[in-house]
């Protein structure tokens, strides 16, 4: 069986997030979006006029979509307008909506030492000391290598990092996950001490020594 083929709009669509080095995910994310207002218009999406769009968009509240989706559209349809469709005009009635932060919560030592000491092997207590310790995402240490880790100057290079600014996302950056060099050995050794210093983060690099 063949495979449909893709539309002009589509394909000029896909060069562009290409060019720009986009991920296959968030191209997917990207045609997804599109395809929602090509279905709220019933028509092709180069179609759409601003009062379309912000119509789209009053749409999206009415039924209940949350800020973060609403706002990641908003993102999508403004790069397909401004660098596919050269019509960056069309989206002047697009808005970002306040999206509310919640706080996370700060586990005590105690708590964090016993989810360290229910890990299965050294390996895992090594990955959620340093995804702890350091702020790190699960992808963010899954990608760590050994040449990502300064000893000397106990720092990490988190390549591909998603807490970065929009326009950064996708460089490299630091993090310093102790702020003590005696807390730093401690980190080393995995979480695996049971007394650790005042202000040490469990942040382990045993694995990736």
């Amino acid at each position: 069986m063949s495979e449909k083929p893709i539309s002009p709009l589509r394909q000029r669509m896909l060069d562009d997030m290409n060019v720009r080095r986009f991920t296959p995910d968030t191209q997917r994310e990207y045609i997804r979006a599109v395809k929602r207002l090509a279905a709220f218009l019933g028509r092709s999406p180069d179609t759409a006029t601003a009062e379309d769009l912000r119509a789209f968009q009053l749409h999206l509240t009415a039924t209940g979509v949350q800020p973060p989706t609403v706002n990641a559209t908003v993102t999508v349809l403004r790069f397909f307008f401004k660098m596919t469709l050269d019509r960056p005009e069309t989206t002047r009635h697009l808005v970002f909506v306040y999206e509310p932060r919640k706080l996370p919560r700060v586990l005590p030592p105690e708590e964090v030492l016993r989810l360290l000491e229910a890990a299965p092997s050294p390996k895992h207590k090594a990955a959620l000391s340093v995804a702890y310790g350091a702020g790190l995402r699960a992808m963010e240490v899954v990608a760590l290598k050994v040449s990502d880790i300064d000893s000397k100057r106990m720092m990490l290079r988190v390549e591909q990092g998603k807490s970065l600014p929009p326009r950064r996302r996708g460089a490299a950056r630091i993090v310093l996950p102790c702020c003590r060099r005696n807390c730093w050995n401690c980190c080393a050794t995995g979480g695996a001490s049971r007394v650790l210093p005042y202000g040490c983060s469990p942040a382990a690099t045993a694995s990736t020594r």
